[in-house]
């Protein structure tokens, strides 16, 4: 199968690394003038764990194939977006006239109504999942990052998977990869947002993830923002009885889970990596989406004083710069 990522950040290049290994063709479309910066290949150094939790560490640089636009006969079976959600819609704009036969994955956080946001794609050429991986570009470009076994998808609505869907599914299994199905899709990746938000949130108090590896304290902040973030859910036509696997660490007593989480980072590495990389607490998307977050809780009039206090950091983090 011939799979295009549309850019080439850490989602986009560690899954395009495993599925050509599993004999895929891939490329990546990035802007205009992007391609001679990022050069013709990725310097990796990755802990593979689709084998077990201890992980395989690769470390390679992968010649890579990138494209700056995407013409009629492009012959891409599958096209992969994974962005920032701020950038979903634009995105989905930009390749609806041009899709040719692909499938597209939207292969990331959402925090929009899903099939809203990707309203310019055809409904029945879109397939949802979420990616089991995280890490960043370190300062030399070296993409440290972490892969695990699984990879989540769902339809919306709980129908049954398309045809188009299935191939999608057959893609991932085939190499290597575990296929775990979320009956609410929706509902999973709004809550994975609310995660985010908090995680986020306590990372602003200290100006970056990375500051958070072991941190009790941290840990404690992320999980009592996302508490108070369930009642948002709710009000969002989410019936939480059907991710209770979600909402039970978060209403277990937050000291407990804190300690649980801060131990996990310090010790496992698998567990570390994702946070080591991520060194700027105020990037675009953490931003992005607290004040996404905020603006839909105020809507709907559900209090989010946590959240708002983050916002409060935003605002002196942006006054000082």
């Amino acid at each position: 199968m011939k799979v295009l990522f549309l850019g080439r950040g850490v989602i986009a290049s560690v899954y395009g690394w495993a599925l050509e290994r599993a004999g895929h063709e891939v490329e990546f479309l990035v802007r205009p003038g992007r391609a001679a910066d990022y050069g013709d290949g990725i310097r990796l150094s990755l802990l593979d764990a689709r084998r077990g939790l201890r992980g395989t560490r690769r470390e390679e640089t992968w010649p890579v194939t990138l494209r700056e636009s995407l013409e009629p006969g492009h012959g891409a079976d599958l096209i992969v977006v994974s962005v920032g959600h701020h950038r979903l819609r634009a995105a989905a704009e930009s390749l609806a006239p041009h899709l040719g036969s692909a499938t597209v994955l939207i292969f990331g956080n959402v925090w929009e109504e899903p099939d809203d946001v990707v309203a310019a794609l055809p409904a029945d050429r879109v397939a949802w999942g979420f990616p089991q991986a995280g890490g960043g570009f370190d300062a030399d470009g070296v993409l440290q990052a972490a892969l695990l076994r699984k990879v989540l998808f769902g339809t919306l609505g709980g129908a049954p998977p398309t045809a188009r869907e299935r191939e999608v599914r057959v893609l991932f299994a085939t190499a290597g990869f575990t296929i775990a199905e979320r009956a609410d899709i929706r509902g999973w990746m709004w809550a994975h947002a609310i995660a985010d938000a908090g995680m986020f949130t306590a990372a602003f108090r200290l100006g970056s993830m990375s500051a958070m590896i072991g941190r009790r304290d941290a840990f404690r902040e992320a999980v009592l923002t996302t508490r108070e973030l369930l009642p948002l859910l709710a009000a969002r036509g989410v019936d939480l009885r059907r991710h209770r696997a979600f909402t039970a660490g978060y209403r277990a007593p937050a000291a407990l889970v804190a300690a649980t989480i801060a131990a996990t980072t310090a010790r496992v590495p698998l567990a570390q990596i994702s946070l080591a990389a991520h060194t700027d607490a105020f990037a675009e998307e953490p931003v992005r989406l607290v004040r996404d977050v905020i603006a839909e809780a105020r809507r709907l009039g559900v209090p989010t004083p946590r959240l708002d206090r983050a916002d409060a950091l935003i605002d002196a983090h942006s006054s000082a710069a």
